[in-house]
């Protein structure tokens, strides 16, 4: 489920798409000479302190100044006006730009989720009006507007910015108040246009929509065996609601055949074969299998959805190129994702990722799993599920007892202050922070939207039936809430507001894995078992090892889209499937004795999130890292005290949360323990 975890996509679209600028290199409007002139003056006039970060700053706004911004006088008269002489002033000067900045990016936020509530939430007919508002990006012009006033030049004058090679050399002697500068140089590091910037959003909505509206009556489909084994009002959204149906079924008597058939589903999307009668459609009965669709007993042609899916990936795609010729120093996307916005290298991460999927313990979990169901793998046992105390709970059960519990949203909402009481937060921190918290039905699957300012309130939405919520909602709707805590608590909590959020999404990943774990115990629900311990450590290699197999498919099809630019949508489908046939082969075929299966392509981040993937795997080894420190610790002091560190590079967040940096080892090595006691314990 994605995650509108604002403090990212907000920097995505408005700030952190810009380029690295740390001198100037290929700026001729201001000249080297004006340049020392200006740095020589600023110099005289200064504390001892500031010459290096004068310089820097004044070689970073030269880079950027043009014609349309003054003659070169313009440009001198400007840095002497601006730049802070003495750290006091700057300091001043920080305090006062950070608070006018909440101000502004906080009421752009706040407009954008208002323009999406009828995209987002289930509130009656998306109008056409409805996508218009939803596309708007209230933060499009901010570049523009900063450099026209020159708010911007005064910003990069006075807190220029850091590579993370010097963020990261600097870890250690840099004060709070320094990460708070640097996060505040992150600010101006290139000039989009406002037009560019407004494409791009208005793609991303049409996407979101697109994969919103994507559903499945489940009450519709013929298995293998021609018959109907799903609930007659059963809708699921793909992916996730598909893949969750599929998971919950372990545990059920006829749980294989209808997961063939969802497995079965999932490959006429990837392929694009589904009939397009079936997408979001209540009017035919449709066999997967055969992919034929009947009115009664009447077979009906039909028009398949062809490249649609695959449209939206390339539409993406193309936005993108128009952001690229603006980020010399970060010219395509892969780069800006990775080294500038998540702040850790692709070649890290994929690096982390084979490790999992090369490892031998991968393979023995697999092991383990087919001897517990007692058949072999099949492709869909990428989701199993069975290692979890809840795959042995009657789902009828679970289910009829939330739709009591929570009939609808409000209950839902006014419960919220309960469950952080059950995870040890004390009365004063369960009202302040779930006081601060909407609970909305979503149309998607789920997703949590921060606040991006103090007077504002963070967004939790979840599917929520008609007859109350079910456990696919509640298990989406705890997920979603742990993003919320740590989005109140890295907003309200931290020291400086340029330091608020988390380094990357993966943290507030590692967090909703945390909540979303104990969601039965919540309910009073969790199944004691001794070896819930080992048992967790096999659940967590398992599914980290599946996102990351898709992970290295979204960043592979990413490479192949800067490689073959003028592809059509044709083309683009039939390289994805290739790309995710390929690494099914080279890691998961090994594993689960089956070739080419093309189902790692099914995600629907892959089409409406750019290179969002990776998020949850490093999310997820997080979440194990620190679940495991802080689980003899008292968990609301620990979550406290680990996410007010707030928005400082990620291995240096790590450390300072668990002493440690992050690394796929604890999780191979708890699984290469658990893996030898189950096996004796047979």
């Amino acid at each position: 489920m994605k995650k509108f975890f604002v403090a990212s996509l907000f920097v995505m679209i408005c700030l952190t798409m810009n380029s690295m600028v740390t001198e100037k290199t290929d700026n001729p409007f201001v000249s080297d000479e004006t340049i020392m002139s200006v740095v020589k003056k600023l110099k005289s006039t200064a504390e001892a302190g500031q010459s290096d970060r004068i310089e820097r700053g004044v070689r970073q706004a030269a880079y950027f100044w043009t014609a349309e911004d003054g003659s070169e006088s313009d440009f001198a008269l400007l840095c002497e006006t601006y730049s802070a002489v003495t750290a006091i002033a700057r300091e001043e000067m920080f305090l006062r730009m950070q608070d006018n900045l909440e101000l502004i990016l906080g009421s752009f936020n706040k407009i954008s989720v208002g323009f999406k509530i009828p995209l987002h939430v289930d509130k009656g007919e998306i109008l056409p009006i409805d996508r218009i508002f939803g596309g708007f990006s209230p933060e499009s012009h901010f570049n523009d507007d900063m450099f026209t006033n020159q708010i911007a030049f005064i910003t990069v004058l006075n807190f220029p910015f850091y590579s993370l090679q010097e963020k990261t050399a600097n870890a250690n002697t840099w004060s709070r108040l320094d990460w708070a500068y640097a996060r505040m140089g992150d600010l101006f590091k290139s000039r989009i246009p406002a037009d560019v910037l407004q494409q791009y959003a208005q793609v991303v909505s049409d996407a979101e929509a697109y994969i919103a509206d994507y559903n499945v009556y489940m009450g519709n489909l013929i298995g293998k065996k021609g018959d109907k084994a799903f609930p007659e009002d059963m809708k699921l959204i793909t992916h996730w609601g598909l893949r969750d149906e599929l998971k919950s079924n372990y545990a059920q008597k006829d749980g294989l055949d209808k997961q063939a058939t969802i497995y079965e589903v999932m490959l006429r999307i990837v392929n694009q074969e589904i009939p397009l009668e079936v997408i979001n459609k209540n009017d035919y009965t449709w066999n997967p299998f055969t992919n034929k669709i009947f009115s009664g007993e009447k077979e009906v042609l039909f028009e398949m959805e062809t490249n649609r899916r695959y449209q939206q990936l390339l539409n993406l795609f193309h936005a993108t190129q128009g952001i690229d010729r603006f980020s010399p120093h970060f010219p395509d996307y892969i780069q800006r994702k990775f080294n500038d916005e998540m702040e850790i290298p692709v070649a890290d991460i994929e690096k982390i990722f084979i490790e999992v999927l090369q490892s031998n313990e991968f393979k023995e979990v697999g092991k383990v799993i087919a001897n517990r169901l007692g058949r072999k793998l099949q492709p869909w046992d990428i989701w199993y599920d069975g290692f979890k105390t809840r795959s042995t709970l009657d789902i009828n059960l679970i289910n009829s007892t939330l739709k009591s519990k929570y009939p609808n949203k409000e209950a839902f909402e006014s419960d919220l202050p309960n469950i952080l009481g059950k995870f040890g937060f004390n009365a004063d921190s369960t009202y302040s922070i779930a006081s601060k918290i909407i609970v909305d039905p979503s149309r998607g699957a789920g997703h949590a939207w921060g606040a991006m300012m103090k007077s504002d309130k963070a967004r939790l939405r979840t599917r929520i039936g008609a007859d109350g919520m079910d456990y696919k909602g509640y298990n989406i709707a705890v997920h979603e809430f742990g993003h919320n805590v740590e989005q109140t608590i890295s907003l309200h909590d931290v020291d400086y507001y340029m330091l608020n959020g988390v380094p990357n999404t993966s943290f507030t990943e590692a967090l909703a894995f945390v909540f979303q774990a104990r969601d039965l115990e919540l309910l009073g629900m969790e199944q004691k078992n001794e070896m819930k311990q080992h048992l967790d450590a096999l659940d967590n290699l398992w599914s980290n090892a599946e996102i990351m197999g898709v992970s290295l498919v979204d960043i592979n099809v990413w490479r192949w889209m800067y490689a073959h630019p003028d592809a059509t949508a044709d083309e683009l489908k039939q390289a994805v499937v290739q790309i995710a046939t390929e690494t099914w082969n080279t890691y998961f075929a090994p594993v689960f004795g089956i070739k080419d299966s093309p189902i790692l392509a099914i995600y629907s981040h892959m089409i409406d999130s750019p290179l969002y993937l990776s998020a949850y795997p490093i999310g997820q080894l997080i979440e194990f890292q620190f679940g495991n420190y802080i689980s003899d610790k008292d968990f609301a002091t620990e979550i406290y005290r680990a996410f007010r560190q707030g928005r400082i590079i990620p291995q240096l967040w790590m450390k300072g949360a668990v002493g440690s940096e992050i690394s796929a080892k604890p999780a191979i090595k708890a699984a290469a323990e658990a893996i030898i006691v189950v096996n004796k314990s047979k």
